[in-house]
Parts: C-alpha cells; sequence; structure tokens
C-alpha cells in the first residue's frame, strides 16, 4: 500500500513494551480518593458504582453474519471491521454524547453563525449530521456513509448518500463550507486522495475537521502497564490495522500532517483526555469516563472481533477472551487509564 508519503510520518507506533507511557504534567487527571475508602478491591461495584448497561440507558437515549454480529458487505466486510446492527448503533450514539461532553460542542472550527452546506464522512448512526443541521438551519448537511443505518425521519436539511468516500466524489468543486469526519481512520486506505477530494470540494475560506481517537492507553500514575488488558488488547488492533494498511494509532501529527499536505492553513490541533471509568475526580470527567464504561460493554467486541479473527487469524473463541479481557480491566478501579482524543482543523486558503 502506497500512501504517496512518508509511512513513518503518519503511523502512530505503540510504545514498546517493557517502556512505559512518560508521565505528563500540567494537566494530569486527579483520581478520586473516594474510590480507595472502601479498601482495595479491583471492581467499581465495591466503591459503589453500578457499571451494568442498565444504569445509563435512561441517560442516552445486504449484510453478513459473522461472530455474533451484523456486518455490512457491499463494498466488502474488510472495507470497515466494525459491524453496523442495532447493538453498534447504540453504541455510536452514545459515544456521540461522550465526544459532547468531552470536547463541549459539535465542533471546533470557526465555520460561522451561517453555512449554506455542510458535509459529514462517516456518518454512521447520522447524529452529528442531524444535530448539525438542528443547529444550523440555513445549511444543507450531507451526511455520507457506506452503510444505508441512518434514520429517515430527519430535518428537512439533512440528508444521507450511501458512498464510499475514497471513490471519485461527485459534489461540485468548492461546495462546503465545512467538512467533518470522525473516526473514519479505521475505514481510510488512501488519505491522500480523501484528502485531495476534501480539499477540492471545500469552499476558499472554508474549513475542515478530523477528529479521532488513540488507541494507546495511558496513564498520568503509571498504573497502566504492558499487562493491562485494554493496552494489550489496543497494541492488537494496531496490529490489524497495520496489516490492513491504516494507520494504528491516530495522533496530532498524523491529522496535522495530512491536512497540511493537502494545502489546509491555520492548523490547529486539541487534544482531550477520555478516561476509561469513573475514576477522575472533576465530575464533568467522571461521567465521561462512566458513559466509557457503558460503550466499553460493546465497543470491544465491535472493533476486536473482525479484525482479530478476520484479519490475524485468530481463533474466535481467543478473539473473544481478549476482548473480555479488555473490558474487566477497564472496570479495576486502581487502573487509571485514558486515551486522547484529538481535534484537528484547518482552513483552505481564499
Amino acid at each position: 500500500m502506497s500512501y504517496g508519503f512518508p509511512l513513518q510520518e503518519y503511523i502512530g507506533v505503540p510504545p514498546k513494551k517493557g517502556h512505559p507511557e512518560p508521565i505528563e504534567r500540567g494537566d494530569d487527571i486527579e483520581v478520586d480518593p473516594k474510590l480507595l475508602e472502601d479498601g482495595y478491591d479491583d471492581d467499581y461495584e465495591s466503591a459503589g458504582y453500578d457499571t451494568s448497561t442498565a444504569s445509563l440507558t435512561s441517560s442516552v437515549n445486504e449484510y453478513v453474519y459473522e461472530n455474533g454480529r451484523r456486518y455490512h458487505a457491499y463494498y466488502g466486510m474488510d472495507k470497515n471491521v466494525i459491524p453496523t446492527d442495532e447493538t453498534e448503533q447504540d453504541r455510536m450514539d452514545l459515544h456521540h454524547e461522550i465526544f459532547l461532553k468531552l470536547v463541549g460542542d459539535l465542533h471546533k472550527a470557526p465555520i460561522g453563525p451561517n453555512p449554506q452546506a455542510i458535509l459529514d464522512i462517516g456518518t454512521g448512526t447520522g447524529i452529528w449530521a442531524i444535530d448539525m443541521a438542528d443547529k444550523y438551519p440555513s445549511a444543507e448537511v450531507i451526511g455520507m456513509d457506506l452503510s444505508p443505518i441512518q434514520p429517515g425521519w430527519v430535518p428537512p436539511n439533512c440528508r444521507f448518500e450511501l458512498d464510499d468516500a475514497e471513490e471519485d466524489w461527485t459534489y461540485h468543486q468548492c461546495k462546503f463550507d465545512f467538512v467533518h469526519a470522525r473516526n473514519v481512520a479505521q475505514a481510510i486506505n488512501n488519505w491522500p486522495k480523501l484528502m485531495r477530494q476534501i480539499y477540492r470540494a471545500t469552499k476558499p475560506g472554508g474549513y475542515v475537521e478530523l477528529a479521532e481517537l488513540n488507541t494507546v492507553m495511558r496513564s498520568d500514575d503509571t498504573t497502566v502497564r504492558d499487562t493491562h488488558g485494554l493496552k494489550i488488547y489496543m497494541d492488537k488492533l494496531g496490529e490489524a490495522m497495520v496489516k490492513l494498511g491504516r494507520p494504528a494509532n491516530i495522533s496530532d501529527t498524523f491529522l496535522k500532517s495530512a491536512l497540511t499536505r493537502a494545502g489546509f492553513v491555520d492548523v490547529t490541533a486539541i487534544r482531550y483526555k477520555q478516561p476509561i471509568g469513573p475514576w477522575p475526580k472533576d465530575e464533568r470527567l467522571k461521567k465521561i469516563g462512566m458513559m466509557c464504561l457503558l460503550s466499553a460493554s460493546t465497543g470491544y467486541h465491535a472493533y476486536g472481533m473482525m479484525a482479530f479473527t478476520r484479519i490475524l487469524g485468530m481463533d474466535p473463541k481467543a478473539a473473544d477472551d481478549l476482548c473480555n479481557e479488555a473490558a474487566a480491566a477497564s472496570k479495576n478501579k486502581n487502573i487509571h487509564g485514558y486515551n486522547y482524543f484529538w481535534v484537528v482543523y484547518g482552513r483552505r486558503p481564499l
């Protein structure tokens, strides 16, 4: 697979075994001391937290079947290794709410009050596009995705199209005031072509925003180690992405380089820490961590099963065990792990 530029600049490499993540200071997430008041049991239930699916349900409102999940097949199963069934749709909507709480808004790019055309690449359930259509009634909002899983009842200024973002676009040149893509890295092979098409379709003065989760597990107090089940899972997932010819761990360097090489200017990167579990002392981050645990109840299997079995050739039982171990490790209140969520945006020159 040829990327058209140095691959090492675009693939984030997880830390080598035996080399713990460096401790960062200045914006460390403080651990809630109440977690340790009731002893040293590992699970959150011992500290009074319900981590079952029911605990947060009230607060968030042509296929192939494999490993008990439904995957789209129109563009090939390895195009996107994530299922498209109702279970995954619920998880994607929940993660949308997590990102809203983490970032504080639907976007960070300064697009102005009255955009006329907005494109959402890899729209999934369409929830971001629908929210944007409500926020900007002046705009035509288009959501593009591989699978037709979006609702039929949407705002009048919102519509969805079934398409592969890596195929040749038919949108008019300089059509969009804002192009958005979130968590699509696991499905993109040809980043240079994608960015060229985004640049061509963006109006002069318009913005593009790329938002991606990094899969490297970190901690500010060295509680995440090489033996941590979720770290093992993330490293294995990165191995599968590399085998598919896709970046293993998206970083700010990757996203900024993609925008700059395409010709965008005023490129800005913003980093957020997404905690896994309600261990932070800060109440907002605690709620986010709790929501991440709920998302993880199905998320590890969603991202991992096809990647591990079909791409890496693992036995389904071994792959299932690895996903379950990652989920169990996430519930250990003595492990204060998080990963980075990057939001990077740039402007097409006038």
